[in-house]
């Protein structure tokens, strides 16, 4: 009787809340839209105006402009040799100084001359003691400078390494690379040949050409490469050179 009282009592109570009205859910609240994304701010760091261009008349004045001050110390151990940086007057567009940091980066890479603990190079400036000189001259410029009169390729002469301000801007047809690659070539070639490195070949099709092979006039089944030092050790190819003629139209 209890229990059954029990069941009828709780079968009304489910029965009553059964007849209830339900209380209305609220619906959610719509998704806040993303906040638009901020305009362009005028503070915003602009995108670095392209170097300016380089200029040169077919023969300068002949006289020089001297980069300032000198740079570190490249190199760990080996021979101490010191260098001046300077720009032919009547090249426009590049400054020594300017001039001077790429050379410097160049000769101070560690795939550069001082990688391997045999050279130390240092820039230093004009009116200090030096060794060689780096000199960026125009065509005409380098006719005088350099054995021969091609007005194209570049040389080294006595302590004077001269870089034909034409191949430093324009580079050489089917070299295969930027040209900041050969611009690090043409550094790296031309020192090379004042610490007493002869022009040698390719050792072999496909291969990274030597640094001492003449790349401005070919590369001979060879690929461009622009530094003395492959995988930390001097890379050579033999000795010797190719009779390869300047460009027609150079």
């Amino acid at each position: 009787m209890v229990v059954a009282a029990c069941g009828a009592v709780l079968a009304g109570v489910v029965a009553v809340r059964a007849g209830m009205p339900q209380r209305p859910v609220p619906a959610a609240a719509p998704a806040t839209p993303p906040a638009p994304a901020p305009p362009y701010s005028s503070t915003a760091s602009p995108p670095a105006p392209p170097p300016p261009e380089i200029t040169y008349p077919a023969r300068g004045a002949g006289t020089w402009r001297f980069a300032a001050g000198g740079g570190p110390l490249a190199g760990r151990s080996g021979q101490l040799m010191r260098y001046r940086v300077a720009v032919e007057r009547g090249i426009d567009g590049i400054a020594p100084d300017a001039f001077a940091v790429e050379v410097t980066r160049t000769l101070s890479d560690p795939r550069s001359w001082t990688g391997d603990g045999r050279w130390r190079l240092q820039r230093v400036g004009n009116g200090s003691p030096y060794d060689f000189t780096v000199y960026l001259t125009t065509p005409g410029t380098r006719d005088d400078l350099c054995p021969g009169d091609d007005g194209y390729t570049s040389c080294r002469n006595g302590e004077r390494v001269v870089l034909n301000v034409a191949r430093w801007v324009h580079g050489v047809p089917r070299y295969g690379a930027p040209l900041d690659a050969y611009r690090q070539y043409l550094v790296n070639h031309e020192v090379g040949h004042r610490l007493g490195h002869g022009h040698e070949k390719c050792p072999g099709l496909g291969r990274p050409a030597p640094v001492m092979q003449q790349q401005t006039l070919g590369l001979h089944g060879c690929v461009a490469y622009g530094w003395p030092l492959l995988d930390g050790r001097l890379y050579r190819g033999p000795a010797g050179s190719y009779d390869d003629p300047v460009p027609e139209g150079a």
